[in-house]
């Protein structure tokens, strides 16, 4: 699969918009098949949470569904099993962004960032993403940040390490952003409440404001998407319609734009409903049960 603009992609906002039920379904999957370029790749089953282990088995069965449609996954833990899921992308011919996950325990995160220095080692990381909203949580200063990525940095120098944050944490933390080889943006207008008629103008802002703080790197969006079920957030109303519009568009900016973006996200995970509310569980492009919503 390759970036490229696609006359099958070649939708205006307008006959977008007036896309409905049936019609748009098969647009949305078109536009899969057509695949893209990254997926945040989710491996709770119902009824699992951070925390628990998972097992190789559901990493493979999620995989399988998975490899059709990506070029690239992103895993967000090397920890209670998430280790096993560079191994298993690679053996589907998936390039893989692996990230440390890092919070407020000193001996979690160590344990995070030691694994993911064996996994780069042992050929399983194409980027090294250390730490995921860290700052924007709070959960580390930022010289605690920078002393894991420069830990990372100095064990494997060859490969493109980088921190994932929301968009503007690259502007407001110039000292992470010039650690990083790569800047990996969280992109989100669903979250800043707007409307979904102009929400891929207002990514392009987003992405705009990291490449300026990037000041010529390379900018991954490393997260975006659009609930299909939910509470609204100002102007941003989640629906299945919306959903499926938001991926839409989304895969077609990239396309035209030549933009690396990891779609958020693979599969509904109904643990997401304590922090962020009733939409955290209908993020998925396939729902709970592994069924492709559309």
């Amino acid at each position: 699969m390759s970036y490229r603009a696609d006359k099958r992609l070649a939708l205006t906002a307008t006959e977008l918009s007036g896309l409905t039920g049936e019609a748009l379904k098969a647009k949305a999957r078109e536009v899969l098949a057509m695949g893209m370029h990254g997926l945040c790749f989710s491996p709770y089953e119902e009824g699992q949470k951070p925390g628990e282990h998972i097992s190789e088995s559901q990493i493979r069965r999620r995989m399988a569904l998975m490899q059709p449609c990506t070029k690239w996954i992103r895993s967000f833990s090397c920890t209670e099993g998430n280790e096993k899921i560079p191994g298993i992308a690679k053996e589907f011919g998936i390039k893989t962004m692996v990230g440390a996950w890092l919070g407020d325990d000193p001996e979690i995160n160590k344990e995070e960032v030691d694994n993911l220095i064996l996994l780069a080692k042992e050929g399983l990381v194409d980027i090294a993403a250390v730490g995921n909203e860290v700052l924007l949580r709070g959960d580390l200063t930022e010289e605690e940040l920078l002393g894991f990525i420069h830990k990372v940095k100095s064990a494997v120098p060859d490969l493109p390490v980088g921190y994932v944050d929301a968009y503007y944490e690259f502007v407001d933390h110039p000292r992470i952003t010039e650690a990083c080889d790569v800047i990996l943006a969280n992109c989100y207008p669903f979250w800043e409440g707007c409307h979904l008629d102009y929400s891929i103008l207002y990514m392009k802002d987003m992405f705009q404001r990291a490449l300026r703080a990037g000041n010529g790197k390379k900018v991954i969006v490393s997260e975006t998407g659009w609930p299909s079920e939910g509470s609204s957030t100002n102007g941003a109303h989640p629906s299945f319609d919306n959903f499926l519009k938001y991926f839409i568009n989304t895969q077609k900016w990239a396309a035209e734009d030549e933009i690396e973006v990891f779609y958020f996200s693979s599969f509904d995970e109904s643990w997401k409903v304590g922090a962020e509310g009733d939409v955290g569980a209908f993020w998925g492009l396939w729902d709970k049960d592994e069924k492709l919503k559309f």
